[in-house]
């Protein structure tokens, strides 16, 4: 995948400024940013870049007294979890807050659930809470997004989590490491399909699914949401941890592979984002029955309006 690397300078330059800004060009594509003592460094996927929307942003921007320059180049080629590769990361703990009563004749069982997500090298200690129901999921992440460790992938899990997924059929678009797909199989899905239009994040999705157990109910097609008019299936549950202009501009597609009664659980956005997403959602049959908050990241969850 073919990124820009874009060098943004701010005139005075605060810490204010810099949050503002990388907030806000997440509209015009950015997927991450870096701090340099004049401003910040953005990479954003050449394919996605939108310029106009950029310079949008920056004749907007909300500080008068901020200029803001900025230099376009291609960026090096290299691996962007070069640190997770080489480090890993420390397990994650992801908790449901909903217990799942369960009734069995004359009494009834709380379980409380977990997943557990780790890199395979820092392997979690053994819980001896007889009464959890954990999950654990490896993830080996080669150029892909998705450890674990971002709040958006946190709020799906635990939106799974909150959810009997025994037989559901999902759908996870841009599955980057795949980890979604694999925690909803591991959760007892039956199957899952996942496309990514990164060609690495396609074998990373595959490599993990080997790993965890379940490539014999994950399949992961190579490219965006057009991939998606070539699927006769239908499915229970649609997951995507994408972009705001994404989620907009790929919605329809994606929830025209609902199934009545389906849900939909999207994050990648902030909360400024929420009311497009709610109404475009709508537009699409579906009605909010949820939303989550971890820090300036949301999840919002919708099913099926008619039912």
């Amino acid at each position: 995948m073919k990124y820009f690397e874009v060098e943004f300078t701010l005139t005075p330059c605060s810490q204010v400024a810099q949050d503002l800004l990388s907030a806000l060009a997440g509209e015009a594509g950015f997927e991450t940013f870096e701090e340099t003592a004049t401003g910040l460094m953005g990479y954003v996927q050449q394919a996605l870049f939108d310029e106009s929307a950029l310079q949008q942003t920056i004749a907007s921007f909300p500080l008068d007294d901020t200029h803001i320059e900025y230099n376009v180049r291609e960026a090096e080629d290299r691996d962007w979890n070069e640190q997770w590769e080489q480090k890993g990361f420390e397990p994650i703990i992801i908790k449901s807050d909903k217990r799942e009563v369960i009734s069995d004749k004359r009494k009834v069982i709380s379980d409380k659930r977990e997943v557990i997500i780790h890199d395979g090298r820092h392997l979690p200690e053994l819980i001896t809470d007889h009464s959890s129901l954990i999950t654990s999921i490896e993830i080996d992440a080669h150029l892909a997004f998705g450890t674990g460790t971002h709040e958006t992938t946190q709020m799906i899990c635990e939106a799974l989590l909150e959810r009997n997924m025994k037989n559901r059929w999902v759908l996870d678009c841009g599955c980057g490491t795949g980890i979604l797909g694999i925690c909803a199989l591991k959760l007892g899905a039956e199957k899952c399909l996942a496309y990514d239009i990164d060609e690495w994040s396609v074998e990373n999705t595959r490599h993990n699914a080997v790993i965890n157990q379940v490539d014999d109910r994950l399949t992961v097609l190579h490219g965006d949401a057009s991939v998606l008019d070539t699927v006769k299936d239908s499915y229970d549950v649609l997951l995507a941890n994408i972009n705001r202009n994404i989620l907009l501009q790929d919605m329809e597609r994606i929830t025209n592979m609902m199934i009545p009664q389906g849900i939909l659980i999207i994050s990648g956005f902030y909360e400024e984002d929420c009311e497009l997403l709610i109404q475009k959602a709508k537009s699409c049959g579906l009605s909010l029955v949820q939303s989550k908050e971890k820090g300036e990241w949301r999840c919002l969850i919708f099913v099926d309006s008619l039912f």
